[in-house]
């Protein structure tokens, strides 16, 4: 997948702020302040078209970038942050869950956790909700360099059985840092596109 012209297309918060068209999506998933931002801008070759927040909970809208009029990605606001009202997250539940049952567009799912922890609750939720959807998605964890690489395996074995994950879906290790990881997300991109 060659990249050359990616830009922030808008932001949304409800069906009829979504872009109206036919291009497909690919979307990001995942608790805040774990790597989604990074995870697009790193795809993209990009530095900060992606914000990246200093504090978790900063993305309100759903996000929709435009890769070459040929595919968006799309950055849906992280879930399980416990500084914020009851109902901003009640919202925010509600918009990433109509989303998810609304777009037509939708290709692929990429949910995004970090792989120095243990899933949430959160994470788990949402695993099953994917799990129990048609939807195809993978399970990316990031900030893999922050891990020795012979902790590598014993931290996707915890992530693949705490998220109980069927062996047909993929858990890939990544970083923003290094980019390990990349060339495996881009090209399972292509293949679903």
């Amino acid at each position: 997948m060659n990249i050359n012209n990616a830009k922030f297309e808008k932001g949304a918060v409800k069906p009829d702020q979504y872009p109206d068209n036919d291009i497909p999506e690919i979307t990001f998933v995942g608790r805040s302040n774990v790597g989604k931002s990074s995870l697009i801008n790193a795809l993209l070759n990009r530095k900060n078209l992606a914000k990246v927040a200093s504090k978790p909970g900063r993305t309100r809208e759903i996000n929709f970038y435009n890769i070459d009029d040929t595919v968006y990605f799309v950055d849906l606001p992280g879930y399980g942050y416990a500084k914020v009202s009851k109902d901003v997250k009640s919202a925010w539940g509600e918009s990433i869950e109509t989303y998810l049952n609304t777009s037509k567009k939708l290709k692929l799912i990429i949910m995004v956790v970090d792989i120095r922890i243990s899933p949430t609750e959160d994470d788990k939720m949402m695993n099953r909700w994917l799990a129990n959807s048609s939807l195809p998605y993978i399970v990316v964890a990031t900030k893999a360099d922050k891990i020795t690489r012979s902790k590598l395996k014993e931290r996707l074995l915890d992530i693949s059985s705490t998220l109980e994950l069927d062996d047909n879906i993929p858990l890939i290790p990544f970083s923003a840092e290094t980019k390990q990881g990349r060339e495996d997300i881009m090209n399972y991109i292509t293949s679903v596109l």
